[in-house]
């Protein structure tokens, strides 16, 4: 990985790593569309931080062809889990300088729950996982609001397909200079699965809940979803010990998730890839997730009729769960 690092998708977790890659001089650039393509193209991506925000000139493009894609680059896909097969589909057969496609570089995939490094060895043979924690939030195009300092995130690596293992540590090295506390892990799916369980909580936290119901609820998924993945012997990493400091950021309100900041955006959300798991796995092994099921289609229809967090009540079934975890 010695030349650019493409980065696909301009939300929290690309616009950041762009911004954070430009002051540690990896090359990098940022493939934006929309109003972020135009807002960064103008005045780079603004950081929010604890100590006053920062405005950063990052090289940005509006399709991967404007970075003349060559061997020795890699593509680090930045979107959510929703978005990740339409992203690689559109890029994966570009041709890259001297011959060849997009396809035959490096992927290194970002995303939260279990499909996306499936979806990129569909067209990459070198695929490299990250687990990643982050408490930066987007909610305006070409911002992102920082509020860990000077780590500014958590990262686990690991090589997602055989012809990913060389790659391991030269994205842990990108990573440590982007300021992330990465390390190398053997089995990057049984950290994904830790970090699914982690999750859980950003698909109640949308609804019409206290912070004892928001709890007693994620409790009660993460159970369900333990029992699953023992039942199916999938293996879990351990779970990790400390926690990513956060400050308060002047004028920002902390604690929400990401699926809260996609449904406050009107955008889609990632449910189908968090609970959306646990129901597949589930149906595919002739076995069902009740309490995700109920989730995922409570979330997925708010979303589809533009409700906004907070407007409903939690399913009946996972009202019923939670209060026999507070029991």
């Amino acid at each position: 990985m010695s030349r650019r690092r493409l980065i696909v998708g301009a939300g929290a977790l690309g616009a950041l790593l762009a911004a954070q890659w430009r002051a540690a001089g990896v090359p990098a650039v940022l493939i934006a569309r929309g109003a972020a393509l135009e807002v960064i193209r103008e005045r780079g991506v603004t950081v929010r931080r604890p100590h006053g925000d920062e405005t950063v000139p990052v090289d940005v493009v509006g399709a991967i062809d404007e970075t003349e894609p060559a061997v020795g680059d890699s593509v680090v896909l930045a979107v959510k889990a929703q978005d990740a097969e339409q992203a690689l589909a559109a890029i994966a057969w570009r041709p890259l300088a001297g011959g060849g496609a997009v396809a035959d570089l490096p992927v290194v995939t970002l995303q939260n729950g279990l499909s996306a490094e499936a979806v990129a060895t569909r067209r990459s043979a070198a695929v490299v996982g990250v687990s990643v924690g982050i408490a930066a939030s987007h909610l305006r195009p070409g911002e992102v609001v920082s509020p860990s300092w000077p780590t500014i995130g958590v990262a686990r690596v690991g090589a997602a397909t055989g012809a990913g293992a060389p790659f391991v540590e030269a994205v842990r090295e990108d990573l440590a200079r982007a300021g992330f506390a990465a390390s190398a892990v053997d089995d990057i799916a049984a950290t994904k699965r830790r970090k699914l369980l982690g999750n859980l909580r950003n698909v109640v936290e949308v609804f019409a809940v206290d912070a004892a119901e928001r709890d007693a609820a994620t409790d009660a998924l993460r159970r369900e979803a333990e029992a699953l993945f023992a039942r199916l012997a999938l293996p879990v990493a351990p779970a990790e010990q400390g926690f990513l400091p956060v400050e308060d950021v002047p004028g920002h309100v902390p604690g929400r998730l990401s699926t809260w900041q996609s449904l406050e955006r009107g955008t889609s959300v990632e449910s189908d890839y968090l609970v959306g798991e646990l129901v597949l796995l589930a149906r595919q092994a002739g076995t069902a997730a009740p309490l995700a099921e109920a989730i995922q289609r409570t979330l997925g229809i708010l979303a589809a009729r533009g409700g906004r967090p907070g407007s409903a009540p939690l399913p009946a079934e996972i009202i019923r769960a939670e209060r026999k975890v507070r029991a």
